[in-house]
């Protein structure tokens, strides 16, 4: 036997363990999506500790501010809830954004996220798929608002068509600002201070809108505020439609604002995740 012959033998001996079958297609864009989506799915099933917050929050929420303060705000509680129920919607869904980023960060502390970036697949499948995952969380959440408002006494005058309108609306905004956390995720150091960066954020956004009250009522400089936040633009468009008299520039405004959204973060999301490499 030659030198020359040992590591011919070496190489088919190594051929010879491999696979004869045809390695199969890289996944699609759309098929890796899907698959961190359905991840973020069993997520849930396997903690279902996870939907507490999805549970608890727009319970809270409407039954709480109706019944605490409707008396007060509009003399009774079922003229309130008609005012109140599109805004609560609105802004129980805006707190549910954050915990994509929370999930994200969650992958990157505990180094998921690298073996993520090993694998032959569209580099952005973990985040769209987490994002995408999530609208079942807020959809969860909308059914409960919905389904204890109309329990109570609420009635859209807008039908159902209106109804679907806000609803498809509101996860618009909020597939858009869960961006902003993605960014967040790349950039915190632990899921607890996204949580309390997000409650900074969010809770003078929502509370300091038109969601519980007129602007008019409330000091000239705070309604100045009210009148740009895009939640209270957002919370308008929604009323509007579930009311039967939305204008096109109230909904073309929210949409505008999604764009713009998507535009600025979500460049900035896959840059600082391609850096993490």
């Amino acid at each position: 036997m030659t030198a020359a012959t040992i590591p011919n033998r070496q190489t088919e001996h190594l051929t010879s363990a491999l696979s004869k079958r045809e390695r199969p297609r890289r996944a699609s864009a759309l098929a890796a999506s899907r698959a961190f989506a359905w991840r973020s799915v069993l997520k849930v099933k396997h903690v279902p500790e996870q939907l507490l917050d999805v549970l608890a929050i727009p319970v809270i929420f409407t039954l709480m501010f109706t019944y605490l303060f409707g008396g007060a705000l509009a003399g009774s509680t079922g003229e309130y809830l008609q005012f109140l129920l599109p805004g609560t919607l609105v802004m129980t869904i805006l707190l549910l954004t954050m915990y994509t980023a929370i999930g994200l960060n969650t992958d990157i502390t505990r180094g998921v996220s690298d073996r993520f970036r090993t694998l032959p697949i569209w580099q952005p499948a973990p985040i769209i798929g987490a994002l995408v995952g999530d609208v079942g969380r807020y959809l969860i959440a909308s059914g409960l608002v919905l389904g204890l408002g109309f329990a109570m006494g609420f009635h859209a005058p807008g039908g159902v068509a209106g109804v679907l309108g806000a609803l498809a609306l509101i996860l618009a905004f909020a597939f858009s600002m869960s961006w902003i956390w993605t960014v967040l995720a790349m950039l915190m150091r632990s899921p607890n201070s996204i949580m309390n960066m997000g409650m900074m954020v969010l809770f003078p956004l929502t509370l300091a809108s038109n969601v519980f009250v007129d602007p008019k009522t409330t000091p000239g400089w705070l309604e100045t505020f009210i009148k740009v936040n895009p939640v209270s633009h957002l919370v308008t468009a929604v009323r509007g439609l579930m009311y039967g008299d939305a204008t096109s520039g109230q909904i073309v405004w929210v949409l505008v604002a999604c764009v713009v959204l998507v535009a600025a973060f979500a460049p900035l999301t896959m840059w600082l995740y391609a850096r993490e490499r």
